[in-house]
């Protein structure tokens, strides 16, 4: 177990990163990032083949000076377990890992790492929570104060023309009796305290950059990201190394798509007997409604306009928290669309001039804005889970139950499933733990659990939708599946293609006319993304890297008339004049806007955007989500 001079170590050059973050000032975190900001840009130039391609790349440390501070002295640190990431399968986790040495009076010592200036910053969600993980995890929640202060108290299901309502009937999976509208900020931050409180050591602030790997192969840990660099890689004064946290077992929350489990998916080949994955792109607001207009626990989701009959996509409405009239409100569209003329966000804002929409937000106030890409790919999509030294939990692996449009409590259940497995591996007979540990009892205990039951009852709705009748065609095997077949149909369905794959060139396809924002009901994107409270530290390495620079004019501009500027719903990416080559443009890169949703790296044509962990503190600072 760790020493206590370990700890004081640890804690010290914590703190220091974080001076490094904060300049002297001895603020929070969350106190030094402004709520709107004026953005940085980092320009990428891409040239044309037959020209010099430049981008900016890090340097290999074995190559620099001796006296380079990127080759100093790195500090690490011993832990049982690391968590990547404090989200609900991240905090689950870790709760239920202390709670099972607690109750047999062990020592353990779990750490969370998470790249959020402060717990739930980054959580961005519909959120109907259904409580079912949350009652096995803390069976006292009501009495510990958890923020579950809306219980739903109708459903509606209705499908939508550009100018009509109609009801649907309700599908059971969609039943929402005994569930509750959260902000899942606040839920995950609430779940960050009774972490605490059990002892897990909780450290916002600090992303993990790298995988480190034991001599065999096996996962030893990650690598914080350093700190203090310029936008040319080079070090400042405030220059940080970031540290070495080696773990026993290390455990992947990073949420969907995540920058670290990337890379452990092709070292691992842990998709070599899933579909790849399928995603789609959440937009969402909360407003502020009248008084009159507000109906405290009223659920309502909708299909059909404004999307077509080729596109998978739906909104939600959630009245909530009802002394503030507050209604959570989005749309999500799947990310395996064909146009590349479709704007996701202004799909989003169209949709709020629905008659239904509108009639509800008028008079009202927009307090926050928000998007993120989803998992939606199900049974099928889930990789392996387990690899030497460690393993995936949460939206990392993908569990999200999608007719019943929710992932959190199967998230959690995921995480306390690996808690579980950890401490079997951790507390052996003999209580000695090798490295490179395989929590090859995790998967077992996934595939004899609700979760797997949930999933597998509805792995073909999902892929019906891309048959020859569209929606319309999944909707209606969707509840054949769910109402009569519930699963015990002899066959399952593929998903063929991954999302960057589905986009057609843009000479055939037709563009899309969408209307200007009328900055009442709907709103241009740099409005949007200022209610984000998104920021970056300014001077630092761009975390949106091209692996080919030449790529963005010559491929995606040239085929498919540069989508990246469309499906980006935080306006980082847009093709200019390139002044330096006149009659030539360039893609230029507005990292400073960048809400972390992690789109860019999924529906790039050309899957050459990586994106990767910024300066740790930096991102979206989300509100009521």
């Amino acid at each position: 177990m760790l020493r206590n001079s370990a700890t004081q170590r640890l804690r010290h050059t914590l703190r220091a990163q974080t001076k490094t973050l904060l300049g002297s000032r001895g603020t929070t975190l969350q106190r030094a990032l402004p709520r709107v900001r004026q953005p940085y840009i980092q320009t990428v130039r891409c040239f044309s083949s037959s020209q010099t391609r430049s981008i900016w790349i890090p340097v290999d440390r074995d190559t620099l000076d001796e006296d380079d501070p990127r080759r100093g002295e790195v500090f690490e640190d011993e832990t049982d377990v690391v968590i990547i990431g404090g989200g609900p399968s991240g905090m689950a986790a870790a709760i239920r890992m202390k709670q099972l040495a607690l109750e047999a009076d062990k020592d353990i010592r779990v750490m969370v790492v998470e790249k959020a200036g402060e717990v739930g910053a980054h959580i961005l969600s519909g959120a109907v929570l259904e409580p079912r993980a949350l009652n096995e995890l803390i069976p006292e929640w009501k009495e510990k104060g958890a923020p579950l202060n809306t219980p739903v108290t109708s459903d509606s299901m209705r499908l939508l023309t550009k100018s009509m309502s109609f009801p649907l009937p309700h599908p059971p999976q969609m039943n929402n009796k005994g569930n509750y509208i959260v902000s899942l900020n606040n839920f995950v931050k609430w779940l960050g305290e009774q972490a605490e409180e059990l002892g897990v050591e909780i450290y916002p602030g600090f992303a993990a950059s790298e995988v480190l790997y034991n001599d065999d192969g096996s996962v030893r840990g990650v690598a914080l990201n350093d700190v203090g660099l310029d936008k040319n890689f080079q070090p400042k004064d405030t220059y940080e190394r970031g540290m070495h946290v080696n773990a026993k077992v290390t455990m992947f929350a990073e949420g969907c798509h995540g920058s670290l489990t990337k890379t452990l998916v092709k070292k691992f080949d842990l998709r070599k007997e899933s579909d790849p994955q399928q995603y789609g792109i959440g937009i969402k607001e909360v407003w502020e409604v009248k008084p009159e207009k507000h109906q405290p626990g009223s659920v309502t989701h909708t299909i059909g306009w404004p999307m077509d009959n080729n596109t998978y996509g739906g909104s939600f409405i959630y009245h909530l928290e009802p002394e503030k009239n507050l209604v959570a409100l989005g749309l999500v569209v799947g990310l395996d669309y064909t146009n590349p003329y479709m704007s996701p966000f202004k799909e989003f804002q169209r949709f709020k001039h629905h008659p239904l929409v509108k009639d509800l937000l008028e008079g009202g106030n927009c307090i926050s804005y928000g998007a993120r890409a989803i998992n939606e790919g199900g049974c099928q999509s889930i990789p392996k889970l387990v690899f030497p030294g460690g393993a995936l939990i949460g939206c990392t692996a993908g569990f999200l139950n999608l007719p019943k449009i929710k992932g959190t409590h199967t998230a959690m259940k995921s995480g306390m499933l690996a808690a579980e497995a950890a401490y079997e591996k951790l507390f052996t007979s003999d209580n000695e733990v090798q490295k490179g540990v395989v929590l090859d009892n995790y998967e077992e205990k996934i595939k004899n659990s609700w979760v797997y039951e949930e999933l597998y009852e509805v792995r073909n709705c999902k892929p019906s939708f891309n048959g020859p009748l569209g929606v319309l065609g999944g909707v209606l095997y969707s509840g054949i599946e769910t109402l009569i077949l519930k699963g015990k149909e002899p066959w399952t369905f593929r998903h063929k293609h991954a999302d960057w794959q589905t986009l057609k060139p843009a000479a055939e396809c037709k563009e899309i006319d969408y209307p200007k924002p009328d900055g009442v009901i709907s709103f241009d994107l740099l409005t949007s993304v200022s209610r984000t409270g998104t920021n970056h530290a300014e001077n630092q390495p761009v975390h949106l890297r091209l692996r080919d620079p030449a790529k963005p004019v010559e491929q995606n501009l040239a085929i498919y008339d540069g989508p990246e500027g469309r499906f980006c719903p935080a306006g980082v990416y847009e093709f200019v004049e390139d002044e330096a080559n006149p009659g030539h443009q360039r893609l230029q890169i507005n990292s400073q806007n960048c809400i972390h949703c992690k789109t860019c790296d999924i529906k790039d044509p050309s899957q050459n955007i990586d994106w990767t962990v910024p300066e740790g503190g930096g991102g979206p600072q989300y509100v009521w989500t």
